[in-house]
């Protein structure tokens, strides 16, 4: 499966390269990119998205009985592309988040975790978030 990952990276590469902008793959690389990074294997990850849907509401997966938000950053690698905004999560229906940053071809360059509580205590009032803050998390290897 990791090489299905690559097939996919390589073919929004080739479109960006063609038409002049990616299609939207980032959240759905960060949700499989996460879930590796938390130790879950390719196979764990496909049985727990089994039946989930785009649209599904307050979270992306489940491990280990733990609900998982995820965000995602990639810049396009144009000049003046750097990230200077990320996501907010819009509700608190998850236990954790992962905030993750990529490259402009969708190799990760860093990764965060956050619990609901301290994401919550830190960032409710914020409207705005930069990479800095969620940099304040703890860091995925």
């Amino acid at each position: 499966m990791p090489q299905l990952r690559q097939q996919l990276v390589q073919t929004a590469l080739k479109w960006e390269q063609a038409f002049g902008n990616a299609p939207s793959i980032t959240s759905t690389l960060s949700e499989y990119d996460a879930a590796m990074l938390l130790g879950l294997t390719p196979e764990q990850y496909s049985e727990c998205m089994y039946g989930a849907t785009a649209v599904q509401k307050g979270y992306d997966f489940v491990f280990q009985g733990k609900r998982y938000q995820v965000k995602g950053n990639r810049p396009s690698g144009k000049p003046g592309s750097f990230v200077t905004w990320v996501s907010k999560a819009t509700n608190y229906e998850w236990d954790f988040l992962v905030w993750i940053l990529y490259d402009s071809r969708y190799e990760v360059q860093e990764a965060w975790l956050w619990e609901v509580s301290e994401y919550m205590a830190q960032f409710d009032p914020i409207k705005r978030l930069s990479p800095v803050h969620y940099r304040r998390g703890k860091r995925l290897p």
